[in-house]
């Protein structure tokens, strides 16, 4: 069995003038044994998330693995809806949130402590998780940044980025924006899943599709309501 995805809360990387929305793309994996979240986004999505899920006849108790690429407020927050799931997270990113840098202000206050409750299990180096699916390394972001690639029937390699890949701007100019650990770290992360992606789920942008140019392109529009009360 192939795995299968898709995007349950779509990210976008709109800011404010001094701050920014923070709402990441929420990937749900289906694999040959069982459910496989990535990310559970931040409290900006909760309800919507919890929506997304529900319109597909799945509750948070079917989720058996929650993927973190990093321990990021707009990435983490949520982690109490499936406490009850085996959490998997890097070992280096579990230090990094207790050691943060100190312009670092996007992790959230206590989830260790939070994420503590719960089955942790720590990653290092490349391995698999399940069949078809392969986590790796992706620091740059912050150090102890992971992603997934997915080895799919129809839609070839897909890497499912989280912050790696935040959005097409890093994608097209082949280079970090934002790193928590260093620039040049973050830009050969970047090369690396440009070189090996058929498609890439970013972290904060729609899902981005190789071309024959070897050039990445989206064709999903990324759309935004706001409702007035």
């Amino acid at each position: 069995m192939k795995p299968t995805y898709e995007i349950l809360v779509q990210g976008n990387n709109l800011r404010l003038k001094n701050d920014f929305l923070g709402i990441a793309n929420v990937t749900l994996i289906r694999g040959k044994n069982g459910l496989i979240l990535f990310d559970t986004g931040g409290y900006i999505s909760r309800l919507g998330l919890l929506k997304a899920l529900a319109d597909r006849g799945i509750a948070p108790a079917d989720i058996g693995t929650v993927f973190l690429s990093h321990l990021h407020f707009d990435h983490a927050h949520n982690v109490d809806l499936f406490a009850h799931a085996r959490f998997v997270v890097s070992e280096r990113e579990w230090e990094y949130a207790a050691h943060p840098h100190p312009h670092d202000q996007l992790l959230p206050w206590g989830i260790r402590e939070q994420l503590s409750k719960s089955k942790v299990e720590f990653l290092t180096g490349e391995g698999q998780l399940d069949a078809g699916v392969n986590f790796f390394p992706a620091p740059g972001h912050t150090p102890g940044c992971y992603g997934l690639e997915l080895e799919t029937a129809d839609r070839g390699r897909v890497i499912v980025a989280g912050d790696a890949i935040k959005y097409a701007k890093e994608a097209i100019l082949k280079r970090c924006d934002m790193a928590f650990d260093e620039v040049e770290v973050g830009t050969r992360t970047i090369q690396r899943i440009l070189e090996r992606a058929d498609r890439i789920v970013p972290g904060h942008f729609p899902e981005l599709i190789r071309q024959p140019d070897g050039n990445f392109i989206w064709e999903d529009p990324a759309p935004f309501e706001l409702l007035v009360r």
